[in-house]
């Protein structure tokens, strides 16, 4: 295998800020034919329920279903898919799985309220989503890390009920995927998936309950179904290619930091894996590590496409500018390999999640450190936070008038309301004036 021919940028260059955004350029358009064909699915399955989704799913997934309740996943597959694992599995697992519902319970919300001096009293009640759909990659794709990740947030916040969907390619279910989806207290289970399970989600079938929120990755059908079906349900973000971004001060072990960017670039070729340094003789040896560790990866020539056409390695002057050049990037997962990891944190503002120090591999995230690895992609950690528990709550205001608080507050409420002209807010507010 030849070298990577991979871009290098200096950040004290005249045009770096044009050539940053030629590399964070992202042009996955709408594909109308896409669009078309996902609404048609939407508009079928509205108008023929369960028949329309078996229908979509022996054509798509080549299965063999010729009634509704053979889409259902029991739950007594579910747990004898947990009960059958491996013990190592099961293990790592359920590791995995308590850790991250330890951090979700610290985020919480709480409802609140207080009393104002006339008696009038304000505040917040937190309820949690109804119910929320749950969309799972299936077929030889196993992904019970993110069944982990978007079950257990919405099973602490106290949805009641959760439901899974999970395409079943030519009849094959994934055992893993199953066995997560016990463990993190999936309610039912469905055999379905792309556009058609996203629309049987979001309104509902003879067999299928309608949700509040739609949760998970999927194809670019799936993203489009969900696009499209936002409004009537919510859904989590719109998820773009996955992105590490390095800060390393030249101490780390190059190997280290070139397999942290193959981490990111296997996932597929449009991933973006970036560093940035200021030591220029360090980012020539993370290169030549690239180069040298290449050749033993499983995934060698997705890694190599994603390197050579959207990785980069960046010179900078100092940590300084390497936070000013990741706030802008504002990366989906940021890796600070320094010797003040806490020092270079208070610098950045824009990121997904933010691993520190040298020995915290962006990969311990994906799986097992607790925080949620649903993170927000394509710069949109500028203004968009990962998935937690909040997701899956909702607020309502609470007001609660005194006599004395309708008295001032009418006033206030009716002077506001004869200025906007609007003359039944005004006279409601001021039949209850003393």
């Amino acid at each position: 295998m030849t070298n990577i021919k991979i871009t290098k940028l200096n950040a004290s260059d005249e045009n770096f800020n044009t050539q940053l955004r030629d590399l964070l350029a992202w042009n996955e358009s709408d594909d109308l034919d896409i669009q078309q064909r996902v609404l048609n699915i939407i508009a079928d399955v509205r108008k023929n329920g369960d028949s329309a989704v078996i229908e979509y799913t022996n054509r798509f997934d080549h299965c063999h279903v010729s009634v509704a309740n053979e889409l259902e996943i029991s739950k007594e597959q579910l747990k004898n898919a947990w009960h059958n694992l491996p013990t190592e599995q099961a293990q790592a697992l359920e590791s995995a799985a308590q850790r991250i519902r330890a951090y979700a319970e610290k985020q919480k919300m709480e409802s609140w309220q207080y009393t104002e001096a006339d008696g009038t009293v304000l505040g917040q009640k937190i309820t949690p989503l109804d119910r929320v759909g749950l969309y799972v990659p299936g077929g030889k794709a196993a992904y019970p890390s993110s069944v982990l990740m978007n079950a257990i947030p919405a099973k602490v916040a106290g949805v009641p009920e959760l439901i899974m969907v999970v395409p079943t390619p030519n009849g094959e279910t994934n055992e893993l995927v199953l066995a997560a989806a016990y463990l993190a207290g999936v309610d039912r289970a469905f055999a379905i998936g792309g556009a058609q399970a996203v629309a049987a989600l979001a309104y509902g079938t003879q067999t299928i309950p309608a949700v509040a929120k739609i949760v998970g990755p999927g194809n670019i059908y799936v993203a489009t179904a969900k696009k499209l079906v936002f409004g009537q349900v919510g859904i989590d973000m719109i998820a773009g290619p996955s992105e590490i971004l390095i800060i390393c001060d030249g101490k780390t072990n190059p190997d280290w930091i070139a397999m942290d960017l193959f981490s990111q670039a296997e996932h597929d070729e449009d991933a973006q894996s970036i560093l940035i340094s200021d030591d220029a003789t360090y980012l020539e040896a993370v290169e030549a590590s690239i180069n040298k560790l290449l050749p033993t990866m499983e995934r060698a020539e997705i890694i190599c496409t994603s390197l050579t056409n959207r990785g980069a390695l960046i010179l900078v002057e100092n940590l300084e500018q390497a936070a000013e050049v990741a706030n802008i990037i504002a990366p989906e997962h940021l890796e600070l390999s320094v010797e003040n990891p806490e020092n270079l944190c208070e610098k950045i503002r824009h990121a997904g999640a933010i691993f520190m120090g040298r020995y915290t591999a962006e990969a311990l995230g994906d799986y097992c450190a607790g925080p949620n690895h649903v993170l927000p992609t394509s710069s949109t950690a500028r203004f968009s936070s990962p998935l937690g528990v909040y997701d899956f709550q909702k607020r309502s205001s609470l007001i609660n008038c005194s006599a004395i608080g309708a008295n001032s507050l009418g006033k206030i409420a009716s002077t506001l309301a004869r200025g906007e002209s609007l003359t039944a807010h005004a006279r409601s507010a001021e039949y209850r004036l003393k």
